[in-house]
């Protein structure tokens, strides 16, 4: 059996070097570099060619080198003998945190202005806001929601978050179904969107749900471009409902030149680097993955394809 590498806007090469390091009886060939599509039986993908899937008749396993699936799902069709698993990994969650701390921060102390004012040689005092002054809500409680949420909270942060099922996170007001969407972006000042990507979260982030969020309420997206009707963000944002956006992620990525969001003076963009895999830790869960398939176990992180996460 062979493991091969299909990668699109990654690079492969550290992947390659690593699990050849950890398997070194494994042959690890780099799509489109395949010798043999017969003796593929584990994927590593990430934005795989569409259909490419299809080219190995012998697959089992694929294996997400991401938290997401939805870029494997939009462009293959899997068979249900396939099982397709995500990225779990500790320091995703950590990243994660840290750079939402850092948008965070930024936008309480107003660093936005102060940069324009430096750059105008202002010199202007404005008021700001304390943490313990701010509600932050928080869509998707999963894994690296949960431990945002938790580390939020630590802080002094007032938390609340909504995810599919009732969740129970220490100092942190969970909810769940339509009601309890609507209690968490009533009279919430930050949000922050970490959802899993699936036909019911699909534009969640619409002028509908955005305007329950306080007047002059801030959003941080780091879930997915398809969570954000990007008119409606447009809309809001000259309407000063809301006073800002940092963005990590996007409908079409890279995002496109003319997009308005590369000019807009109150969008902050960031290049899908929120919580980015390391290749060390992960690698580690790829090997113990694929020592399970050797050894017909139970797979790590396996993908309900009903909840689509």
């Amino acid at each position: 059996m062979s493991i091969a590498i299909c990668f699109n806007h990654k690079d492969p090469k550290p992947w390659a070097a690593a699990l050849k390091a950890k398997l070194p009886e494994v042959n690890i060939e780099v799509y489109p570099d395949i010798k043999d599509y017969d003796k593929i039986s584990f994927i590593l993908c990430w934005k795989a060619d569409k259909d490419l899937f299809s080219r190995f008749p012998n697959l089992k396993v694929v294996q997400s080198v991401g938290a997401s699936i939805d870029h494997v799902l939009n462009h293959q069709t899997l068979n249900e003998d396939i099982a397709l698993c995500r990225m779990v990994d500790d320091k995703l969650s950590e990243d994660m945190f840290e750079y939402v701390l850092v948008g965070i921060m930024s936008h309480l102390k107003r660093f936005d202005e102060y940069n324009q004012f430096e750059k105008d040689q202002q010199w202007q005092p404005i008021p700001y806001k304390s943490i313990e002054e701010v509600s932050i809500g928080i869509l998707g409680l999963g894994k690296i929601g949960a431990y945002v949420a938790l580390r939020l909270a630590a802080f002094g942060f007032k938390v609340k978050g909504w995810s599919r099922s009732q969740k129970d996170i220490a100092k942190v007001a969970c909810y769940h179904g339509v009601d309890g969407l609507h209690k968490t972006l009533h009279s919430t000042d930050i949000l922050i969107n970490i959802l899993p990507f699936t036909e019911q979260t699909e534009d969640i982030l619409n002028t509908q749900n955005l305007q329950q969020l306080n007047q002059g309420a801030y959003l941080i997206n780091v879930g997915r471009g398809e969570h954000l009707v990007e008119t409606d963000l447009l809309d809001l944002l000259e309407s000063q409902h809301l006073s800002g956006a940092l963005l990590d992620v996007f409908r079409t990525e890279p995002l496109p030149k003319n997009h308005p969001f590369w000019t807009h003076e109150k969008i902050k963009i960031t290049p899908h680097i929120a919580a980015i895999t390391n290749v060390a830790s992960a690698s580690d869960l790829i090997v113990k993955n694929y020592r399970n398939f050797q050894k017909r176990v139970e797979l790590l992180n396996v993908v309900d394809m009903e909840n689509g996460y």
